[in-house]
């Protein structure tokens, strides 16, 4: 609900100041959420556990143009000791993205040795907790196993070259894809995301989860390009690390060099 004393200017101060992210919202989202002249708050989903609290909300504004706008809250914790963390997202698909890469988010990972959605025809990965040869054998051959087939994409327009842009920058990796396919992507109108590929399993001694996305793009001149995200935790403090890449195979390598750490 809202609060009553909270005028949409300072709510939508409050939520633009909170969060880590502001930064990386549209220009053109910030300036029509300047005409802004009412809002509503909801709670869109929630986790609770020992681990981590996470809640996603729903912000709709009502602008002065006579159009609206939402905008996506993650807030999140490790632990009662420790602060929430504000996230904003303007389409729910990214909140629901961002909620998963959380060390505690990886969905539907019942212990280690699952896959997120065991119907994408992986094999279940054996705990490496005894390291060794077939244990890393078995981890290597997961992560570069060929995905099934793909259903057919729904390409949806939604800021498409926008989000493009997003996904660009927050790659971390020296060889993510440059200014040239930045360029050709300035020019997408639809896109879809997919998630091909999830597992959480053991890499220096330490849980780690890796997660590989698919961002399609749809282009004015009916030409398709994909962009391949992996997200991991295999780094040396356990954060959420995010890479890049233009082929599925260069991603999938990237997965298995950072899954060859002991």
């Amino acid at each position: 609900m809202n609060d009553p004393h909270d005028t949409t200017e300072l709510h939508l101060q409050r939520l633009l100041g909170r969060a880590l992210n502001s930064f990386e919202l549209p220009d053109t989202v910030v300036e029509r959420l300047e005409s802004a002249l009412t809002h509503v708050s909801s709670l869109h989903s929630s986790h609770h556990s020992g681990t981590l609290d996470r809640a996603t909300y729903r912000h709709a504004f009502l602008l002065s143009d006579g159009g609206s706008l939402v905008l996506w809250e993650l807030v999140h914790s490790s632990g009662p000791d420790v602060p929430e963390q504000h996230e904003l997202y303007t389409e729910e698909a990214e909140v629901r993205l961002a909620a998963s890469r959380l060390p505690a988010g990886f969905p539907g990972f019942a212990d280690a040795g699952d896959l997120t959605d065991p119907a994408q025809g992986y094999g279940p990965l054996r705990p490496a907790a005894a390291p060794g040869l077939d244990a890393d054998l078995a981890l290597l051959a997961g992560l570069m196993a060929a995905p099934p087939a793909a259903l057919p994409r729904m390409y949806v327009p939604d800021n498409s070259a926008d989000h493009a842009r997003r996904v660009l920058r927050r790659a971390e990796n020296t060889d993510r894809p440059g200014e040239e396919a930045a360029g050709v992507l300035r020019s997408a109108f639809a896109h879809h995301i997919t998630q091909v590929f999830a597992r959480q399993c053991q890499v220096a001694g330490k849980e780690a989860g890796f997660t590989l996305y698919e961002h399609a793009f749809l282009l004015l001149d009916g030409a398709e390009v994909s962009l391949w995200e992996v997200e991991h935790t295999a780094t040396p403090d356990g954060r959420h690390m995010c890479e890049v890449y233009a082929a599925e195979h260069t991603a999938r390598e990237a997965m298995e060099l950072r899954a060859r750490v002991r």
